[in-house]
């Protein structure tokens, strides 16, 4: 396979990924949304099931969909990205790239699918949430190693699964992101994925939304007592100014952890793969 072809196959699998695993997210967070309210282990089968739609239509590059499975592959000694793609450095440039458009575009994607939802939602925190992950606690060192430890995790066990077939094919990768969301996403939300992560942030700092949405006008209620005069009677009438829509905060003093700590996760994993399988 040439650049290009290497190229939008990744974006297109990568997208579908985003598109889906943000779309459970928003469907349970945004307010008004049907799946309002479903819970954590619904945003883990929803992200399981992009992953599983992902890698069957990325297929024909073995469907990294993550920059953590293509360092890990390219430190497990392998020779070959997917049979018949070799590991060279602009077959990694078209893998990478390839993998963060696709996480752009999918997320816009998302979006336009929950356009009137974001509309309705006034909490700006969950409207990041939809596109990034984010601390529960933060501590950049912890939230560092958590990232460090599920994604190793994921990477190490994608690596076995070409050594001990299933039979399971993108059933079992998408079975594992589950697994890892349902065991390690509780601290940082397990992004596992440095373009899961940075993509759709970027795309979040790109699109038109607020973080807030403007407040409808008040009227201050004052008590005008006889003699108090024009000035008291101005107060009474005046109304408070519309809540402003506050800055957007795409919390990139955050970004470097869902980047570094997966592929960081996945280089080890594939040197230790390396080693024991």
């Amino acid at each position: 396979m040439n650049f290009g072809s290497i190229f939008v196959s990744e974006a297109f699998g990568t997208g579908l990924l985003i598109l889906l695993g943000a779309g459970v997210v928003a469907n349970v967070l945004l307010t008004k949304s049907k799946g309002f309210d479903g819970g954590w282990l619904l945003i883990n089968f929803g992200w399981g099931l992009g992953v599983f739609a992902g890698v069957y239509a990325a297929y024909k590059t073995g469907a990294h969909l993550n920059p953590a499975v293509t360092v890990g592959i390219a430190f497990s000694g392998a020779h070959e990205y997917a049979t018949g793609i070799p590991i060279t450095l602009g077959n990694t440039v078209a893998y990478l790239l390839g993998q963060m458009i696709g996480a752009i575009l999918g997320a816009c994607a998302a979006y336009l699918a929950y356009k009137r939802h974001f509309d309705a939602e006034t909490d700006g925190a969950k409207k990041l949430a939809v596109f990034s992950t984010g601390p529960e606690i933060r501590s950049y060192g912890w939230n560092f190693l958590t990232e460090v430890i599920a994604t190793f995790v994921l990477v190490f066990v994608v690596l076995a699964f070409g050594h001990t077939p299933t039979g399971l094919g993108p059933a079992a990768v998408a079975l594992l992101v589950v697994g890892i969301g349902a065991s390690l996403g509780g601290p940082t939300g397990y992004a596992i994925n440095p373009a899961r992560d940075l993509g759709p942030r970027i795309a979040h700092a790109l699109l038109p939304m607020n973080s807030t949405a403007t407040a409808e006008p008040e009227r201050v209620a004052v008590t005008v007592g006889a003699g108090e005069g024009a000035a008291a009677r101005e107060q009474a009438e005046r109304q408070t100014a519309p809540a402003q829509p506050q800055r957007k905060n795409s919390d990139w003093s955050y970004a470097w952890v869902p980047v570094l700590g997966p592929l960081v996760g996945g280089a080890l994993a594939g040197l230790i793969a390396h080693l024991v399988l």
